[in-house]
């Protein structure tokens, strides 16, 4: 059924209890990272810490979930304790559809559980459990107990947290469904301080489909782009992990903590050795028919001759970048290996492998010493890795702890700032050149996904900055849109904007789809509004000398380049972040509906 309001459930983690909330403003902020700013804007406290145990963990779908293909991705919301700033990271599996089939747009959680807690919701169903024998639990052992609990699968998802996020770790995420994550930027130390190990949504509702010929031939046309045409074969076939030889062989790739952007034994870890050596099968996201999660394995012998025990492992290009590339670790089943011990701790694999890289320059220069990292720590050596991502993930002493919080925290104890890889966040696996190192440091998630300054580096000849800088803002609004729907990025191309107008027609949402571009902006302007309202300020941002001092196909950096992108897009962003009267947070619009127990 269309509707013009939100459909809300918030629960109040200490009192056990939730109710559901009908929010207006469908027209105005469409769903997902629309959704997610707008209620953060109502019910965020823009000056208390992140851990407080009132600000809210925000879920939020699009009005396109369920209908068409690929719009499978989940926004989640919060205040994070990576910079105590607003963040946003979006995740997949079964979440969505899941939501959707629980009759909601979005799901807020707040407050405090008097112990360590599993929330399940669904349509007719509110519950908080303790759980206080999963705490301390890894996430693949906690997933086993939960299914066992909870019981059938199809529009069933599990969220849940590993040790990192009961520790609160800055890099802590949530895993989705085993296969995805809401990964950046601390999700998952959100719940640990929530004490919220897991959250279960049984979709146990159903929906119509649209009426008519229109919306079936429209999803029909959609479905065969995605599945007959070359559009999305990269995603099946290889997978991302094909960048890792493009990105190697034009020196894009970052290695041995961006020493490098380049690597003679890179074979060992590309998407075609992964493919050849150890893929064992795709998997998909629920709505998905592309399948781009590929998963590999590790084999752990047992005492009997010829007896193995074989473990799946998801993979993709950022993940053998962070745990192979970027540590020098060059044989694809020691990347598995690492890639099983950051899932089973639950950290953020990204930030993790990036952080480690660090640690061993680090530890080389004597910067830091065996006291610290408590195994010594050398490029290649992906068995001392294994150690560390433990002892990361678990918080095992006061430095890995501090290095839990961030790179440049712990940098700016022990020394080394200068060649911390870090641009907002710990940086994602491109070293293409100026525009990606500006757009991922200055984005507003600092993610390779806020804008393709990888896309445009690689394309562009010239270093016209005002035309850098139209592109990052553009694209960045373009993307908005897309996540405000939620539709899974990789498919961008096929929902450009007059597909997602047809799109948004088709299924009733009339006045929506005649005012896509006004939308956008509105949308792009409060996450800005958010994010510097909590502390954000773009013209403090500083860009190590490492980044500098990279050299790609194109040759070396161009330092005035750099810093006029820096100053250009900083100037742009604060003026997309002015406050008008039109877009500020509102109070109206929301009416409790009726509770549950």
């Amino acid at each position: 059924m269309i509707r013009d309001c939100f459909r809300v459930l918030k629960v109040d983690l200490y009192t056990g209890r939730g109710y559901i909330e009908e929010i207006e403003g469908r027209n105005t902020y469409a769903g997902g990272s629309g959704l997610a700013a707008f209620l953060f804007s109502q019910l965020g406290f823009l000056d208390r810490s992140w851990d407080d145990p009132e600000q809210p963990l925000i879920f939020t779908i699009g009005p396109l979930t369920g209908y068409f293909p690929l719009m499978s991705k989940v926004v989640c919301a919060f205040k994070s304790p990576y910079h105590d700033q607003y963040a946003e990271s979006h995740g997949g599996g079964r979440s969505a559809l899941s939501l959707r089939f629980a009759d909601l747009d979005a799901l807020v959680i707040t407050g405090k559980a008097k112990h360590p807690s599993c929330l399940v919701i669904g349509s007719r169903t509110l519950e908080l459990n303790d759980v206080h024998y999963l705490w301390g639990k890894t996430v693949q052992r906690t997933g086993q107990i939960l299914r066992q609990m909870a019981g059938g699968s199809g529009h069933r998802s599990i969220l849940r947290i590993g040790p990192a996020g009961e520790n609160r770790s800055a890099m802590a995420c949530i895993n989705v469904d085993t296969y995805r994550h809401f990964g950046r930027l601390g999700g998952g130390a959100v719940m640990g301080a929530k004490n919220l190990k897991a959250i279960v949504i049984v979709g146990d509702e159903s929906f119509d489909l649209p009426p008519g010929k229109e919306y079936t031939q429209l999803f029909q046309k959609i479905y065969q782009q995605l599945t007959e045409t070359s559009m999305m074969d990269k995603y099946h076939n290889l997978g991302t992990p094909i960048n890792v030889g493009v990105l190697n062989g034009i020196q894009a790739m970052p290695c041995r903590n961006l020493q490098r952007t380049s690597d003679e034994s890179i074979s060992g870890i590309t998407g075609e050795t992964f493919a050849d050596r150890a893929l064992l099968r795709n998997t998909a996201c629920a709505g998905c028919p592309v399948g781009c999660i590929h998963l590999g394995f590790v084999r752990e012998k047992f005492k009997e001759p010829n007896e193995y025990l074989y473990r799946q492992v998801t993979y993709d290009h950022e993940p053998i970048f962070a745990m192979g590339a970027m540590l020098s670790v060059l044989d694809a089943f020691q990347v598995l290996t690492l890639l099983e011990a950051s899932e089973k701790v639950g950290l953020d694999v990204m930030s993790a492998g990036v952080a480690l890289a660090w640690a061993t320059e680090a530890f080389e220069k004597g910067l830091i010493s065996e006291k610290e990292t408590l195994i010594p720590l050398k490029f290649g050596e992906a068995e001392a890795y294994s150690q560390a991502v433990k002892h990361l993930g678990t918080g095992a002493n006061d430095f890995y702890r501090l290095l839990a919080q961030g790179t440049l925290k712990a940098a700016e104890q022990y020394g080394g700032m200068e060649f911390a890889c870090v641009l907002g966040q710990e940086m994602a696996g491109y070293a293409t050149g100026e525009v990606f190192f500006i757009s991922q440091a200055l984005g507003l998630r600092h993610s390779h996904l806020d804008a393709g300054g990888y896309s445009y580096d690689q394309k562009q000849k010239g270093k016209d900055v005002a035309q850098a800088v139209e592109f990052l803002v553009q694209d960045e609004k373009a993307r908005v849109f897309l996540t405000s729907m939620v539709s899974c990025l990789f498919a961008r191309e096929v929902y450009q904007e007059d597909t997602l107008v047809d799109c948004l027609n088709a299924v009733g949402y009339q006045s929506l789809a005649e005012n896509v571009d006004s939308v956008s902006r509105r949308i792009q302007q409060m996450r800005w509004q958010m994010r510097i309202r909590t502390g954000f300020d773009p013209e403090s941002v500083k860009i190590p000398e490492r980044f500098k001092e990279v050299v790609t196909w194109r040759g070396a950096m161009d330092k005035n380049y750099l810093d006029s992108l820096q100053k250009v897009y900083t100037k742009r962003i604060l003026e997309m972040a002015k406050l008008e009267k039109s877009v500020l947070p509102r109070k109206e619009g929301i009416r409790k509906e009726d509770e549950h127990a």
